[in-house]
């Protein structure tokens, strides 16, 4: 594109042509980018933000985004600097068209321009002069295009960073909606639930399932070995849990561990920790690649490299709603202080998940019906699991960075009963609308607008998160009395016939020959 043909473009296409020519948004230069994997160009729609500036500074403070509250002010701002210098350019860049037609074109000129005096005037100009009087045409409109560029790249990077809007459907504040239960709740006046309750550490190690004392030194705090029938439970549940999304038309798949950082920023995932603790693995670079290759990061989730199967595409209107399931590694850098909260299985850096993603048309009416489905499918599975579960629509300050709204599934844990009623999450759904494929570049044709572009919406809900769930089971499924604990018949399938996980060295009581006094 000429430069003069790019001073006509509107800003938010100026943002875009700026986008394509600077410094990558999350910190990755385009430019070093090899050929075949190249960032995506996002297109964040920086119009709604500076035309709703309160709406989006309640919606930050809703959210509880102190820092960005400020954000659309600013980008407000920004943007009254960079028209003042777009006025400054006005003249020059007029003068520039008239001087360029002149030496190009000078008939055509002059009937463009008509017969003005200046027309009159640039005639009798020479060729060198004309030449001479464009250089400093180019020079000044270079000066004050230089000055807009930072102004362009800061507008980017603070709308970047504003949380998306959130769903009329999200209570505000910081408490959820009780939406139901899932299986009746456990007799809390039993017996087996009394201050003796055992919590799913001391049931694993002593019918060693579990160990954590190899794994902290093999790798730390917060790693773990499953080990006999508590291996055998992760692959069943993730057999299972498969089974029922293939039977709902969900495909299969298997996706990468590592990821660009920039498709995980891109996706949203931008945990917010008080005590600026780490909160994604990132992978040491060589030296020699610091700044030439992209930096990669352990995915946190399976809906990052799902999100990012459609990046720099564009999707068939009649393909959507397309519906994938993942099973992967989940790395998380952050488990919280040492506590209740992360004792155990509870809280851990590294875990296998079952993981629901879909692309639908961008609609809420299309993205809610894939929403309630995969509540369908994460109910069916906890209810044929046995586990007592809330069911809870999350409050706006609980909302990641691309979620408008989300749900969460509370399963009961006995032994965590002093703490938020022995109920801890065990799997959640979000919508987040165009939030991710806008910054991923996933584009579809609307058939119904005349094959116009869009950004399809994009749903994300865990399956099965498996020590969470693992854990769950072991302490609700205890049988103190015999030691013993009941796999659910759901898993009997994928466990090689086993019933229950019992001592592995249990000695037998001796039989007592009644007839000796």
């Amino acid at each position: 594109m000429s430069k003069s043909a790019r001073t006509f473009t509107c800003f938010q296409c100026r943002i875009e042509l700026h986008h394509r020519s600077s410094k990558h948004l999350y910190h990755v230069s385009s430019s070093l980018l090899s050929s075949n994997s190249i960032a995506p160009k996002s297109s964040i729609d920086i119009k709604h933000i500076r035309s709703n500036e309160a709406l989006h500074k309640q919606n930050c403070i809703e959210r509880n985004y102190r820092q960005q509250a400020i954000y659309p002010a600013r980008i407000n701002e920004l943007h009254e600097k960079w028209q003042q210098y777009q006025d400054e350019a006005q003249n020059p860049r007029e003068r520039n068209n008239k001087i360029q037609g002149q030496i190009k074109h000078p008939q055509k000129n002059v009937l463009r321009y008509g017969n003005s005096a200046e027309i009159s005037s640039l005639n009798q100009m020479s060729h060198a002069d004309l030449m001479a009087e464009a250089r400093e045409l180019k020079n000044t409109l270079s000066s004050i295009e230089k000055k807009q560029a930072p102004l362009l790249s800061q507008i980017e990077s603070l709308a970047a960073a504003i949380p998306n809007l959130t769903s009329a459907e999200t209570p505000r504040g910081t408490k959820p909606n009780l939406i139901g239960f899932i299986n009746d709740p456990p007799d809390t006046d039993s017996t087996a639930l009394g201050g003796a309750r055992r919590s799913h550490v001391e049931i694993g190690q002593e019918l060693e399932l579990l160990d954590f004392a190899s794994a902290s030194t093999t790798t730390g705090w917060g790693w773990y070995y499953l080990i006999n029938e508590a291996a055998q439970l992760e692959q069943a549940l993730v057999q299972y849990a498969l089974s029922i999304a293939r039977k709902e038309g969900w495909v299969t798949v298997s996706p990468p561990s590592l990821v660009y950082s920039h498709i995980a920023a891109a996706c949203g995932f931008q945990p917010r920790d008080q005590h600026g603790e780490q909160q994604v693995y990132s992978i040491q670079q060589n030296a020699k690649d610091a700044g030439v290759k992209p930096e990669l990061s352990l995915a946190a989730t399976a809906e990052i490299p799902l999100a990012a199967m459609k990046a720099n595409t564009t999707m068939k209107e009649a393909d959507l709603p397309l519906k994938r399931v993942g099973v992967s590694r989940c790395y998380r850098a952050e488990a919280g202080a040492r506590g209740l909260d992360t004792k155990g299985l509870y809280r851990v850096h590294e875990f296998t998940k079952v993981e629901m993603f879909a692309w639908t048309v961008p609609s809420d009416e299309a993205s809610t019906a894939v929403f309630e489905e995969m509540c369908r499918i994460q109910t069916q599975i906890l209810t044929s699991l046995g586990l007592h579960c809330r069911i809870l629509e999350m409050p706006s300050t609980d909302l990641g960075a691309s979620a408008t709204r989300k749900r969460d599934i509370e399963a009961f844990f006995p032994s965590r009963r002093k703490k938020d009623d022995g109920y801890g999450e065990v799997t959640s759904v979000s919508t987040c609308t165009d939030y991710q494929t806008r910054r991923l570049a996933t584009k579809v044709a609307i058939k119904s607008d005349a094959g116009k572009f869009s950004f399809p919406y994009t749903v994300n809900g865990t399956a099965l998160a498996v020590p969470r769930i693992i854990a769950a089971i072991l302490e609700n499924n205890w049988d103190e009395v015999t030691g013993e604990v009941a796999i659910p018949e759901c898993l009997w399938p994928y466990m090689d016939g086993v019933k229950y996980i019992k001592h592995k060295h249990k000695k037998e009581t001796p039989a007592v020959d009644l007839d000796v006094q």
